[in-house]
């Protein structure tokens, strides 16, 4: 039973990763979306990554409102901290 619990946990996790890919444009603009390489959720975790420097320091400045605009979206705290590398 522990162990289906973990893999629907992982599942769900994977899910909200593919959500988030597939609305990080409309939640974030198409401008910032382009720019951004790679989106991952880690234990609550939001990494976003860029390569771009300008955007890496407005997405640290944005860090909580990100988070607000996330967990409306998914309907539940699914993130709790934003990491940007």
């Amino acid at each position: 039973m522990h162990s289906f619990l973990n893999k629907s946990k992982r599942i769900k996790r994977g899910v909200q990763s593919h959500q988030i890919t597939d609305v990080w444009e409309t939640l974030m603009g198409k401008t910032i979306a382009r720019y951004t390489d790679q989106l991952q959720i880690v234990n609550k975790t939001l990494f976003i990554t860029t390569s771009v420097a300008p955007l890496r320091q407005e997405l640290n400045f944005q860090k909580d409102s990100i988070i607000k605009r996330v967990n409306e979206l998914l309907g539940e705290d699914s993130i709790a901290e934003v990491v940007v590398r």
